[in-house]
């Protein structure tokens, strides 16, 4: 487990003086510290590393879209291709980037670049694509109810997780406020349960809070996987919900039930 400690920290300083300094501020808590020449590389290095993500999650997302039509499981894909031990990183689709850096860092660089009369069209498309995703997921959310003979506008929907990532409690943003205004756009009775996140008040949108039991889930005409929570009872969610679309693979065990539905 990666933490302050053992996470090498790259420092850069605007003279030889400087980075000595911070170089030696860092080594007093931290394990590895990287010296770069300057700070304009120190900065570089980090929207580099934030910037790769985007750029691979967008491809695996542009590829979950095509499998979709070609009836490919791309998780299945990923999965597969991870086993060769060189040459690939496995990277995995879901509902869209969130978080306080992945969503925001290649923008500003691209924004930078404009400065230098480049455009960074590469890094604007990746970006392009993740932020469709929470379009793409309210179309397939749409889709599932139809073959349940359901429409979205009334349906109630019990939106699991609404933090970024998994066992946190960090709305910053999280592709579930996103979905959550499409899905209430929509006329859906839209609830939400997270254990991290006791209340949902972002942008403007508003979600009521309920907890997670067998009435429930058994309540809602689809349960919509949004943040894969560790702590989630995720076999009572396959027994008890009349259909759900998972966003993030968390229900794959159950996946051959014709109710459970992945991204």
């Amino acid at each position: 487990v990666y933490q302050t400690r053992n996470t090498p920290k790259v420092v850069g300083g605007v003279t030889a003086e400087c980075r000595a300094h911070a170089v030696a501020f860092y080594e007093r808590f931290i394990d590895t510290v990287v010296p770069v020449s300057t700070t304009r590389a120190a900065e570089m290095t980090k929207l580099l590393e934030n910037i790769f993500r985007c750029v691979n999650i967008a491809l695996v997302n542009e590829l979950l879209v095509l499998g979709e039509r070609m009836d490919i499981d791309v998780w299945e894909v990923v999965d597969a291709a991870k086993t060769k031990p060189f040459g690939f990183m496995p990277f995995y689709p879901g509902p869209g980037l969130g978080g306080h850096c992945i969503p925001i860092d290649p923008f500003y660089l691209s924004w930078k670049a404009r400065q230098y009369d480049f455009h960074t069209e590469f890094i604007e498309l990746a970006g392009k694509t993740n932020e469709n995703m929470p379009y793409y997921v309210v179309s397939r959310l749409m889709k599932a109810l139809n073959a349940h003979g359901v429409a979205l506008n009334g349906a109630r929907v019990l939106m699991l997780g609404a933090a970024y990532k998994n066992d946190i409690d960090d709305m910053r943003e999280s592709p579930s406020i996103k979905i959550a205004e499409l899905l209430q756009g929509e006329g859906a009775d839209l609830v939400y349960h997270d254990p991290f996140v006791p209340a949902f008040d972002e942008h403007g949108v508003k979600v009521p809070s309920v907890d997670l039991t067998a009435d429930e889930v058994g309540r809602a005409d689809v349960v919509l996987v949004v943040t894969n929570h560790s702590g989630v009872d995720y076999a009572m969610v396959a027994e008890r919900a009349k259909l759900v679309l998972d966003t993030r693979n968390a229900m794959r065990a159950w996946a051959g039930d014709d109710k459970v539905v992945l991204l």
